[in-house]
């Protein structure tokens, strides 16, 4: 994580998104923007959380972790999206890891500015009841269906999810195979099988092996297997 001291793109992000106007304006001088590079965590399960996130750049993947160690993939996220809100209004450790698959940019308020200045601040509380309750509402809906897709639409899914930012049309990825084992968890299958789907990929033309690395060769083709992408 670095700190950006530029105060006029913090400023030019709230304006883009049009939610200048939901910060109490002593907490203004408080709100710094962050930049995380593609793998960093920007919050792991279980740790006390200091700051509240808001992710204006780049893509995010968010997956839990259970006491087992067996970790599943809940969602990859785009701007606008808030990180760390149900932790702030609840007052409990991080629920899950959080992490940038590309290079992001998050303007972060730190709890202890938000206690100050925003905890009776209507526009900044409407806002996170807005923000949570769609939350709440897409995960009840989808988390168990999702599980219910076959491996290979989960697996295009998560291979589209890595490989492309629509925010960042610079990022281009791939998958590295020493991953792989990762990728099996997080879809919620096994090694075995995720090799099986990529061969079977490969054989269709859709991806390519190369140099320890999985190519998506056939976008178009990947996101027609996946049906639609049930991550993002």
């Amino acid at each position: 994580m670095k700190e950006m001291h530029d105060p006029a793109q913090l400023m030019a992000f709230l304006q883009e998104y049009q939610i200048e106007s939901i910060w109490n304006e002593s907490l203004l001088p408080h709100m710094t923007l962050y930049s995380f590079e593609q793998g960093e965590k920007i919050c792991t399960q279980g740790e006390a959380p200091q700051y509240l996130y808001i992710l204006v750049k780049g893509k995010l993947k968010i997956y839990t972790t259970s006491a087992e160690g067996k970790t599943l993939i809940l969602s990859f996220k785009k701007p606008l999206e808030v990180i760390g809100d149900v932790e702030y209004v609840r007052g409990m450790d991080i629920i899950n890891t959080v992490e940038a698959v590309t290079p992001v940019r998050m303007i972060g308020v730190h709890h202890r500015w938000l206690r100050k200045y925003g905890s009776n601040h209507a526009p900044l509380l409407h806002f996170l009841l807005n923000i949570i309750t769609e939350k709440f509402a897409i995960k009840s809906s989808s988390m168990s269906f999702n599980l219910m897709y076959p491996v290979e639409v989960r697996l295009a899914s998560y291979l589209l999810s890595v490989c492309y930012d629509e925010t960042d049309v610079r990022f281009q990825g791939c998958l590295s195979t020493t991953n792989l084992k990762d990728a099996a968890n997080l879809i919620g299958t096994s090694y075995r099988h995720v090799n099986r789907v990529i061969q079977q990929f490969c054989e269709e033309g859709l991806t390519e092996r190369q140099k320890g690395y999985v190519i998506v060769k056939d976008r178009v083709g990947l996101s027609a297997r996946a049906c639609e992408n049930i991550y993002e």
